[in-house]
């Protein structure tokens, strides 16, 4: 079975184009050898590269490529099967765009393909190559530069501690989401833990499907009041709530917000984070008790967005304030042009509609490079803070080296 691989990528400050076209006919000779071609468009500034073969090859072959301190920022714009090569003439063909005038150049790329039948830009893959090739602003790519490196600086909380009641089988941890330009920290989010600080997952395995739901209310009570003793009265919280807690308890709304009041904060300070991949498109009783939450002054956030199936059509029935993008959809975003692509229309949508962007689950200090270069502000993952039971955590702030 073909794989198709095809990645761009910014040419080093430090490498020559002798030297480009010494390790192409090096890795000409390499791809032939594994049974892998394609063709290497350049244009004195960009590389795109399409790579067709084995897919154990062409997967061994790429990342090599990947390691290649030649070229920077790289970005993987396909990754499928076909058929057969399109170009199956050379291991790597180099073609130079700049030497060829702009209105034949597509024709010229065309002529080297070997495709059976007769290629035309309605195919996806060689759609890549026609962008490539038109594109006369490449200045609107979101690249990392060469050189960028960070260090991050430890900022040390308070180091007070919140104790949950003793029958308690789970506790809170509070997480910042942060401005890391400003060195701000915008709001705390409350992550359950099992009492040994892991996932609660085994806890409400053990329990019924309605307890579920009266748990899940009631452990917000225990979290305002966690929060309460951390000293956090004057900042945002984020306190996640199932869907269907809402709807199974009627009096969910009244229940936020007693235990709101008693612990010292008012409803604006509090943010509700319902979960994209649980909601339930058709049912109505939630959206209702959404607008109850709403009205009442305390907002809404939707967690996991782009991990289900009900992203787009929610944001058009509930207006969220907040948008937390899921974590595995911004997992290596730096150097994967499918998540590039998708973020950067969701950033644009919650722009449209003034909705606050929030990158959760970030690890990688390039993944938080790139979505500010998208524009996002708000951040939250263990790249910055981790999630302590009981303490707020140390920040991690970064600085440019």
């Amino acid at each position: 079975m073909l794989t198709t691989i095809i990645y761009r990528s910014h040419i080093g400050k430090n490498t020559s184009e002798p030297e480009v076209e010494k390790f192409i006919e090096k890795a000409n000779q390499r791809n032939a050898n594994a049974e892998v071609t394609g063709i290497l468009l350049f244009d004195g500034e960009h590389f795109l590269q399409l790579l067709e073969g084995p897919e154990d090859n062409v997967e061994k072959i790429y990342r090599i490529i990947c390691d290649d301190n030649r070229h920077f920022s790289l970005t993987e714009l396909l990754r499928d099967y076909s058929v057969e090569r399109h170009f199956g003439n050379a291991g790597m063909e180099l073609f130079d765009l700049r030497n060829y005038d702009k209105s034949a150049v597509l024709d010229a790329v065309l002529e080297r393909a070997t495709s059976k039948f007769k290629l035309t830009y309605d195919d996806r893959t060689l759609q890549f190559l026609k962008t490539f090739i038109e594109c006369d602003n490449k200045d609107s790519y979101l690249e990392l530069t060469e050189s960028e490196t960070w260090q991050f600086e430890s900022y040390l909380q308070p180091s007070l501690a919140a104790e949950c009641p003793e029958d308690e089988p789970y506790t809170f941890g509070f997480q910042p989401i942060i401005d890391p330009s400003s060195r701000k920290v915008l709001s705390y989010e409350a992550k359950m833990r099992a009492p040994d600080g892991q996932s609660p997952l085994k806890f409400f395995a053990s329990l019924q499907r309605d307890e579920i739901y009266q748990v899940d209310l009631a452990s917000k009570r225990t979290a305002l009041c966690m929060a309460k003793a951390l000293q956090l009265q004057d900042s945002t919280l984020v306190l996640r709530l199932l869907p269907m807690t809402l709807v199974k308890n009627p009096d969910a709304v009244t229940f936020l917000l007693e235990s709101i009041n008693e612990n010292g904060f008012v409803p604006q300070q509090i943010v509700i984070s319902i979960s994209e991949d649980s909601v339930v498109n058709e049912d109505e009783a939630f959206t209702a008790e959404v607008m109850k939450l709403k009205r009442s002054g305390i907002r809404l956030a939707i967690d996991n967005f782009g991990a289900g199936m009900a992203g787009l059509l929610l944001l058009t029935r509930v207006q969220p304030e907040v948008v937390m993008i899921d974590g595995d959809m911004l997992r290596d975003v730096h150097k994967n042009g499918p998540k590039q692509a998708i973020n950067q229309s969701i950033i644009k949508i919650c722009s449209s509609l003034e909705i606050q962007v929030v990158a959760s689950g970030i690890t990688q200090a390039e993944e938080w490079s790139w979505l500010r270069l998208a524009g996002v502000k708000a951040f939250q993952g263990n790249l910055f803070a981790d999630v302590i039971p009981r303490k707020l955590p140390a920040i991690q702030w970064p600085v440019k080296s």
